[in-house]
């Protein structure tokens, strides 16, 4: 009768320190979340512009991009104000030098709003 309590205690040490070596992560061992001051790292090739004017009423806005990397007719991009996507945009043109039309599609757009394609 000795046999079996003993061999049963030893089975149940076996699984209470099993069960203490798979503990759940502390929060002071995970990575941090990035902060609001941390700058944002960009693609070198992402297209970027502003929102230079906008009209609420036709649901369209003036986007200023650089002459060397503009949008395409037809593309669709995104409108961010303070790091937030706020709304969407598709560009229907036209494109005159550095500026371009786009209909809002999604959202809201004011001036100043940065415009992205990713």
């Amino acid at each position: 009768m000795r046999l079996p309590h003993s061999l049963f205690l030893v089975f149940l040490a076996a699984v209470l320190a099993g069960c203490a070596s798979n503990k759940e992560p502390k929060f002071a061992d995970m990575p941090d979340a990035p902060s609001p001051e941390q700058p944002v790292v960009k693609s070198a090739n992402a297209l970027s512009g502003k929102v230079a004017s906008y009209n609420s009423i036709g649901r369209f806005a003036v986007l200023k991009f650089p002459l060397t990397h503009m949008p395409s007719v037809g593309q669709t991009l995104f409108l961010f104000r303070d790091g937030l996507k706020v709304g969407e945009v598709k560009i229907t043109g036209p494109i005159r030098d550095d500026n371009v039309v786009a209909d809002l599609t999604k959202g809201e757009a004011r001036i100043g709003d940065e415009v992205r394609d990713r």
